[in-house]
Formats: structure tokens, C-alpha cells, sequence
């Protein structure tokens, strides 16, 4: 019998997401977190002028982008890795899961002097949905100055932000 006023869990299963070998979802392999039936990835090639600028420096300029829709979460712009200035990006040992687009490794970014640690990530192997963002570097609008066609992007909040 549940306690009072806590909801009844007698018919549901938990887990420690990483106490288990693997989850599959048929015969793919899911990381991170179990996937929203809900939520989709789109990936979109974008020829739209894409301005990345961090400490009042220019770090990153393309009209080469891919842009990744992902429900619930603001537009992220995938930029090329020869679009970005190389001396800016610092590898960092930060890496997280999505179960969407896959294992994210991150960089610290060096620009106007001082070093942003983990501000840009990269799926070296994005899973099948998002194969056009492998190895491009997406930097977050809510932490750098964002210019697509020369508008700079509203900082969206989010707890990646």
C-alpha cells in the first residue's frame, strides 16, 4: 500500500542508467537516457552567413553550417571545423551522451586573452539522424555572440546555456 499522498510505483521498473551494460530500443543501442517517443532531430543544410564571437573576438565564420532543430531545445548552428579559428579551440576532457545525436566531446575556447572552458561541443560519431553534424563544432548561442545574417541571436535560457 503507498504512503499517503506519494504517487503508487508498485507497477513500474527503475534503473541506474549507469549500472546497466546497455539499453536497446529494438536493435539500437540508446545513450544517455531513454528516448522521448515525442521529440525529433532535424538537420538542415544552411548556406545563411553564421558569425561565432566570443570575448569580442571572431573565432568562428561560415556559410556552411548545418542547422539542428531539436524539439524542445532553441536552433543549434554545426559549423566546419576549417571555419573555426584553430588556435581558439582547446581539447577538454568533457563528454556527455544523447541519445539523439550521440557522444559529445567538448572544447575549452582561447579568445581575447582568457580560456572558456567547455563552450563548444562536437559528435565525432553522431548517431545515424544526426550524421551531418560529425565533426562540427556547435557553439551555444546562450554563452557566445551568435550573428546569422548579421542579427545577432536572441540568448536563449536553458540549463545548457
Amino acid at each position: 500500500m503507498p504512503l499517503e499522498g506519494v504517487v503508487d510505483v508498485r507497477d513500474y521498473v527503475a534503473f541506474y542508467w549507469d549500472k546497466v551494460d546497455a539499453w536497446f530500443e529494438e536493435d539500437e543501442e540508446v545513450f544517455g537516457h531513454a528516448k522521448d517517443p515525442y521529440k525529433r532531430v532535424d538537420c538542415l543544410q544552411s548556406s545563411r552567413r553564421v558569425t561565432v564571437v566570443v570575448n569580442g573576438e571572431t573565432i568562428a565564420e561560415t556559410n556552411r553550417s548545418v542547422l539542428l532543430l531539436e524539439t524542445g531545445l532553441p536552433p543549434r548552428f554545426y559549423l566546419p571545423k576549417q571555419d573555426v579559428l584553430q588556435d581558439s579551440l582547446r581539447p577538454s576532457d568533457k563528454v556527455m551522451q544523447s541519445p539523439y545525436k550521440g557522444e559529445a566531446r567538448y572544447y575549452s575556447v582561447f579568445a581575447g586573452g582568457e580560456v572558456f572552458p567547455d563552450l563548444a561541443w562536437y559528435y565525432r560519431y553522431p548517431t545515424a539522424e544526426a550524421a551531418k553534424i560529425a565533426n562540427r563544432v556547435c557553439f551555444p548561442q546562450g554563452k557566445v555572440d551568435l550573428y546569422v545574417d548579421g542579427e545577432l541571436e536572441e540568448k536563449p535560457r536553458t540549463p545548457w546555456d
